[in-house]
């Protein structure tokens, strides 16, 4: 079976909404779109060109791929590595609305997320890949069946937006496979999902009673 791995941009205070631009998602009000632009070295096109190097198919929520079907096939330069798979490979969306998709090599897919994406899992060559999706993200992990986040932590604070963890995320643990930071300050991070959340305590175990 393939693995399923979210590449997710956030900042310091866990906002994910519209990293891309402007006018990339003003949902609610957001008006701070575009934050993760001025932080695009060298360093960070390395890793997500190696991210998508792995790619064999794409699930994406509705509103990342409203807003990738929107860009990426008008980038049809051949040498463009995130363009050249993305337009190529399967692309698969979770949707109730979403009928003819244009972008090609789109299916919609309509059933039971536990029982619909192990099957797309199984039939993907390399990563089936989920991009931004925040919300699709929260259901995959609460599901059991995300399997590695590359979680990209920018050094910008908002103050507003969509968070990755609100209030109500199913707890989790995840353990700490691989990371570095940008020259330009980036954190790249990568998790493997390691079960539900354990707790302990720091206090002082109690003193043993003497017999005397």
């Amino acid at each position: 079976m393939g693995t399923l791995v979210s590449t997710i941009f956030v900042t310091l205070d866990g906002v994910y909404q519209a990293p891309g631009g402007p006018q990339e998602d003003t949902s609610g009000g957001f008006t701070q779109g575009g934050w993760s632009f001025p932080y695009g070295d060298d360093d960070f096109g390395r890793f997500v060109s190696g991210v998508f190097d792995r790619a064999g198919a794409f699930l994406l929520g509705r509103r990342t791929y409203d807003i990738f079907a929107s860009y990426w096939p008008k980038v049809t330069d051949p040498a463009d590595p995130i363009a050249a798979r993305l337009n190529s490979l399967p692309k698969y969306v979770p949707s109730a609305t979403l009928t003819d998709p244009a972008w090609k090599g789109t299916s919609v897919v309509r059933g039971d997320l536990a029982r619909e994406i192990p099957a797309l899992k199984s039939q993907t060559p390399g990563e089936l890949q989920v991009h931004g999706s925040g919300a699709l993200v929260r259901s995959l992990l609460d599901l059991g069946l995300l399997d590695t986040v590359h979680l990209l932590t920018f050094p910008v604070v908002l103050g507003a937006g969509r968070r990755l963890f609100p209030e109500g995320t199913v707890p989790t643990a995840f353990r700490h496979i691989a990371g570095e930071v940008t020259v330009a300050g980036v954190s790249l991070q990568t998790y493997e999902v390691d079960g539900p959340a354990r707790y302990g305590s720091y206090e002082m175990p109690d003193e043993p009673q003497s017999a005397g």
